[in-house]
């Protein structure tokens, strides 16, 4: 059985984590099947929008434990997590947004994987924890992007409890978009995907590159960087054919150029 899911439905591809024995943790296997599908969905220009989803009763418990444990040899971990970096950067990286379809519980790696991705979707009954460090590890790579998404004070305090939240903490702290009931789950997140895949994908494209470019960059820099990109975005054909059907009260036919 692969460990990885895909799916793809009118521009909308879902990858489904599939090890739901294991709560869906992050082996070193699915981290490669992951990457590897990140990688061949950046180069679709077909696809729209990625979900990623889970299967069995948990979004995903973290990092594989008892993979972590059979070995002591640094080199060993070291290249696990920068293996995992690697995966939740070409989330960041990909053209297209990425929507977490978060069921169940979530917690250290995963919590980062929910974190990592562009939007967010949660069942009403998930829950969310960076709870490394009750087993003396601190959540220091999950820290990366809780720390540019939550209040800051709250994402450390997650990180130094490894208290659970439950699904509205989440939304109040800003780690997810939406909460709705979980028998409703899988049908909002496919209506949020094919709200934005509706959209010129040249424009979602510039649009997530611009977003997280600019964010470390001084106010000024920014400004004038966002400037040049929408200078850029308004040169393009959809831009001119989005505006036009405005005026002419029409669908926009977009061409992605």
């Amino acid at each position: 059985t692969s460990v990885l899911l895909q799916n793809s439905q009118d521009g909308v591809v879902t990858l489904t984590l599939n090890r739901p024995a294991q709560y869906n943790a992050l082996s070193a296997e699915l981290l490669t099947a992951l990457q590897s599908a990140l990688d061949a969905i950046a180069e679709d220009e077909t696809i729209r929008v990625v979900i990623i989803a889970a299967s069995g009763k948990a979004f995903c418990a973290g990092h594989d434990l008892k993979e972590m444990r059979s070995s002591d040899d640094r080199a060993f971990h070291q290249a696990l997590f920068d293996q995992c970096g690697r995966m939740m950067l070409s989330i960041n990286q990909l053209p297209q947004p990425v929507i977490a379809q978060v069921n169940g519980i979530a917690t250290a790696a995963g919590c980062q994987l929910v974190a990592n991705c562009d939007l967010a979707v949660a069942a009403d009954d998930a829950r969310f924890a960076v709870s490394g460090i009750n087993v003396g590890l601190f959540c220091s790579t999950p820290a990366v992007p809780l720390s540019r998404n939550l209040l800051r004070k709250k994402a450390l305090q997650l990180l130094l409890t490894g208290d659970f939240i439950d699904a509205h903490q989440a939304d109040q702290v800003g780690l997810v978009n939406e909460v709705v009931a979980a028998a409703d789950l899988e049908s909002a997140t496919q209506a949020l995907a094919a709200k934005i895949a509706a959209k010129s994908a040249l424009s979602i494209r510039l649009g997530k590159e611009m977003f997280y470019k600019q964010l470390p960059m001084d106010l000024a820099d920014a400004y004038s960087y966002a400037s040049e990109r929408m200078a850029c975005n308004m040169d393009s054909h959809d831009a001119r054919e989005g505006i036009d059907a405005f005026f002419e009260k029409r669908d926009p036919e977009w061409i992605g150029k």
